[in-house]
């Protein structure tokens, strides 16, 4: 459905302004800022609307998490707290949601330490958020000050004592994606039989990426991962008796198996070993041990564990098959003789993360090369990687020695690596910290005289700022909006027009807003976009090309399909085009678009990165007419599996970012785990979680990947590639920066890769001394980092200093 904006809003009226006195990050909102009027309090002295002042964490105002006023103590305002007096307050009214599922895309999930005072693994923390569900509808729309509530009981142990039991049926509670199962619950007493005078209600209880729970207990399954839901049995007169049961959600039957490489001809002797790879149809990776199979043993044998050795000429097919899937391999061994083994090169010298590709001969006794044979590569001593064709990265300083075989026959080249030596000195340049919301996107105009900054948990503006004194940035303006999170903002390319993102909106009506930049310190929003986008717009890309004009590609929070919106007439948005991928709703998120050269590079969450031509003339595409060129998905479950070993079931993970560099997409992950390390609090209590994956697109249609990051401790956010240099925002790691220098290939950390390291936390912030890194624009040599918990950062990566000697 194509949407149409009126040329003026008429939502628009004047902001609040802060008197003197008031907080500092208030002063100056916009005369035309948008807000909601009649639903929400204005805190005038505040200059804020909607939400409580912020304070640090155990000042007696709000947390960092940013609720409606009245929510943060688990007690709404007007309502009792739940327990045996008020059963019947926690009832929901009819269509309403749980309350961190109307807000999923509020804030990433879940944020830094924002639940540690609703912990959804333990019984007490399930038990407040389903409270807080029950009521926050109402709760939003609040116009009196918030009253303090009873003090809540402890609930970890509700029901225990008294001896009643909560079973919770069907027994087997696995499913594949796209399939669905209905829970139920019964209680039971002591005395073994079941409870009269039960409700049993059912609501999320972890990560909602991979699936759906309704309020009848059914569960839709829509990826890979686990379900956890929280099954609570009410009583009147009684506290809630609560259990979680974790719906485990598996890939499909076998339906394709993939082969690694293998050559297509071998000489007597020589061995090999495969391996397969099982995929389901909505290619998820299965754990299936394939069973192997020669057609000819007495050509080729086959292990069980896929171990291949050529016996005597001639020809065989080898075949691996998991349940209904298989894969065939044919092999010519060769009725010939390896003399002699020639491998290029003999000898090298290079550093660490160099990347060499090795070229092997087999010889005949007349010194002629036999075509079509591959070498077995092998590697000693030392760190590194070596692939099945000859390509040798070296992770460490130090001697190695690269051997090629042919059956008996064999040759070694030696190498010598020396340090990689790339570390930097930085300077800090300037600081702008803030401490009223949490800090998202960062933004430079063209000009690079203003940036622009958004705002989260609870945030309902977004700043724009005067970077022409990088040393001392100053706030010029902010717009304030009907949201409680400006996640994503950029501008036109002419610096005229900016977008940004909407989500939490008073009325629900979330999308996109569109601001002039005739001033670029004080932009003026002109139009809105909320059509078949209002459950949120999280991220956006604004891109223009010859030929197709100007657009804006969205995600959409509610469906996970990009919205392609037409920007040419900047005060009547409207839509030309969407995209989605087969996955079932239930799991279907796009978290994130970058455009380059006409082609889109999707951040799909569950399903990796996918790429369509919108103007690159490779698959016919346009911004009307998006066709997919490639799709790079990769086991999720596998990669952070040690997230759930540390923190149980249920975490958040999936592909969030992607940037396009030379020959390379870089992709990041964005990880969160289930639960808060039990005891703990503060910076202690939980992490971000997240690797990189550097994938080589030089054939577009058939992405590799080929390196990877992964981070000690905190995970990757957001990414900026500039020249030889990768620069990151990797949360609780703080600001990074990495040398991308020539061909990429293994582990850039063990390779030594890393430039630069700010742990941009100080006492200034939000949540001081606590760095949560969201990301980086580069400009003339600047970094301006945006971090979470402290605001903005401007770094300056030092030149190398070359040593002299005398």
């Amino acid at each position: 459905m194509l949407a149409t904006v009126a040329a003026t809003v008429p939502a628009l009226v004047p902001a609040p302004v802060a008197p003197a006195a008031a907080h500092p990050e208030a002063a100056a909102p916009h005369a035309s800022a948008q807000v909601s009027t009649g639903v929400r309090a204005i805190h005038a002295a505040e200059g804020h609307v909607g939400t409580r002042p912020r304070g640090r964490v155990g000042e007696g105002e709000s947390s960092e998490r940013g609720e409606p006023a009245g929510i943060m103590d688990g007690h709404p305002v007007g309502e009792a707290k739940c327990g045996a007096a008020a059963a019947s307050d926690v009832v929901a009214p009819p269509g309403a949601r749980p309350y961190f599922q109307d807000n999923i895309h509020l804030q990433e999930f879940p944020p830094m330490r924002h639940l540690a005072r609703f912990p959804l693994a333990s019984v007490a923390g399930l038990t407040a958020a389903l409270c807080i569900s029950a009521v926050a509808p109402r709760a939003a729309e609040a116009q009196e000050p918030p009253r303090p509530g009873p003090e809540r009981p402890d609930l970890s142990l509700a029901g225990a004592d008294a001896g009643f039991v909560l079973r919770i049926l069907p027994a087997d509670l696995t499913l594949t994606p796209g399939d669905s199962l209905r829970l139920q619950g019964v209680l039971v007493g002591s005395n073994g039989e079941e409870v009269s005078g039960v409700e049993v209600r059912f609501q999320p209880a972890g990560g909602f990426f991979e699936g759906q729970v309704r309020p009848d207990g059914t569960v839709l399954a829509g990826a890979t991962g686990t379900i956890p839901v929280a099954v609570v049995a009410v009583r009147e007169g009684a506290p809630p008796v609560v259990e979680v049961a974790n719906v485990r959600v598996v890939p499909g039957p076998a339906a394709r198996v993939e082969l690694s490489h293998a050559p297509a001809r071998m000489v007597p002797g020589q061995t090999l070993r495969l391996s397969a790879r099982v995929f389901s149809a909505q290619e998820d990776v299965r754990d299936d041990a394939a069973s192997w199979r020669s057609s000819n043993e007495s050509v080729l044998r086959v292990s069980s564990m896929g171990v291949v050795t050529a016996v005597a000429p001639g020809q065989a097919t080898l075949e691996a098959t998991a349940g209904a899937a298989s894969a065939t391999h044919d092999f010519d061994v060769l009725d010939v003789e390896v003399a002699r083994v020639e491998i290029t090169p003999g000898e090298l010298h290079g550093r660490q993360g160099d990347v060499i590709d090795f070229q092997a001969r087999a010889l005949d006794p007349e010194g002629r090369e036999i075509p079509g044979l591959e070498a077995a590569w092998t590697l000693a001593p030392g760190q590194g990687l070596l692939s099945p064709t000859g390509r040798f990265v070296g992770y460490d300083a130090g001697d190695y020695m690269v051997t090629a075989s042919f059956g008996n026959r064999s040759a070694s080249a030696a190498v010598t690596l020396g340090f990689r030596d790339v570390r930097r000195q930085v300077e800090v340049v300037g600081r702008l910290p803030r401490t009223l919301f949490t800090t998202e996107e960062v933004w430079l105009h063209p000009s690079g005289d203003y940036a622009y900054l958004g705002t989260g948990s609870g945030g309902d503006r977004f700043y724009a700022i005067d970077i022409r004194d990088p040393a001392n940035p100053v706030v010029t303006d902010s717009v304030v909006a009907n949201t409680r999170r400006v996640n994503d903002l950029m501008t036109t390319p002419d610096g005229r027009y900016m977008v940004f993102t909407r989500e939490g909106a008073a009325d629900r009506r979330n999308g996109l807003v569109v601001a002039h930049l005739y001033d670029p310190a004080h932009p003026v929003p002109i139009a809105e976009f909320t059509e078949g986008v209002t459950a949120g717009v999280h991220s956006s890309f604004i891109y223009e090309q010859e030929g197709h004009g100007i657009h804006v590609y969205l995600t959409n929070n509610g469906t996970g399909a990009m919205h392609i919106v037409d920007l040419s007439d900047p005060y009547n948005p409207r839509e030309v085009a969407q995209w989605r991928t087969p996955r079932p709703d239930a799991a279907r998120t796009l978290h994130d678009v970058d455009v380059q050269d006409g082609l889109a590079y999707m951040s799909y969450w569950n399903d990796g990165l996918v790429i369509l031509d919108i103007g690159a003339g490779i698959k016919g595409g346009s911004p009307s007419n998006p066709q997919l060129v490639s799709w790079a998905k990769y086991d999720l479950n596998e990669e952070y599996r040690d997230v759930e070993a540390r923190h149980g079931p249920g975490f958040i993970r999936g592909t969030h970012t992607a940037w396009r560099h030379g020959k390379y997409v870089f992709v990041g992950d964005e990880v969160f785990p289930a639960s808060d390390v039990e005891g703990a609090k503060d910076a202690s209590a939980t992490r971000a979680f997240g690797n990189l994956h550097v994938f080589d697109v030089t054939d577009i249609e058939n992405p590799v990947r080929v390196a990877w990051w992964k981070p000690d401790y905190g995970g990757v956010h957001n990414l900026w590639a500039a020249g030889d240099t990768l620069y990151m925002g990797a949360y609780n790691a703080g600001f990074r920066t990495f040398d991308i220098s020539g061909e990429l290939f293994g582990d850039l950390g063990a390779q030594q890769r890393e430039m630069v390291h700010v742990h941009t936390g100080d006492m200034d912030g939000l949540v001081p001394n606590d760095p949560m890194t969201w990301g980086v624009v580069v400009r003339d040599g600047l970094a301006y980092v945006n971090d979470m918990h402290n605001g903005l950062w401007i770094i300056r990566m030092k030149p190398r200093e070359e040593p002299v000697f005398e």
